[in-house]
């Protein structure tokens, strides 16, 4: 019977069934974007700034109570199921080491910013710690 509950167990967990526990993230706590202001317009590369308030920084892979990482969001909303890790691409940019600043090409014209902060396996924390979506103009 053990081995049958030990199977059972890593087939679910192979496929995903298993629901991930999530870091629960204080009240209080806030991340936002430093820079560059809503509706401000600027040039590419632009350097993003972030901002946290009410926990700290840790790079991915490090599971320290009211800390997380920082993922950049551009051009999208947030996933729908928060309970799984953010997947990495052009418009879901990780900042696993720990970085509170980056430079992005963006070509010209409207883009939206937002960042959401991950924990230790890159799952937003509950509730999630997400800042106001922006919107700038890439002028060239």
């Amino acid at each position: 019977m053990r081995m049958f509950v030990v199977t059972a167990a890593l087939a679910l967990a192979a496929t995903g069934s298993f629901a991930q526990d999530r870091m629960v993230s204080p009240a209080d706590a806030q991340v936002y974007i430093i820079s560059p202001k809503d509706g401000a317009k600027v040039s590419s590369p632009v350097t993003v700034q972030f901002g946290l308030k009410g926990m700290g920084i840790a790079p991915a892979g490090v599971k320290i109570e009211n800390t997380g990482h920082h993922h950049l969001l551009i051009d999208t909303d947030a996933p729908t199921d928060l309970s799984q890790p953010l997947p990495a691409s052009e418009k879901v940019v990780h900042f696993g080491k720990g970085q509170t600043e980056t430079s992005v090409k963006l070509t010209p014209g409207k883009h939206t910013l937002q960042l959401l902060l991950g924990d230790s396996t890159h799952v937003p924390h509950n509730p999630p710690v997400i800042s106001k979506k922006i919107t700038i103009t890439v002028t060239k």
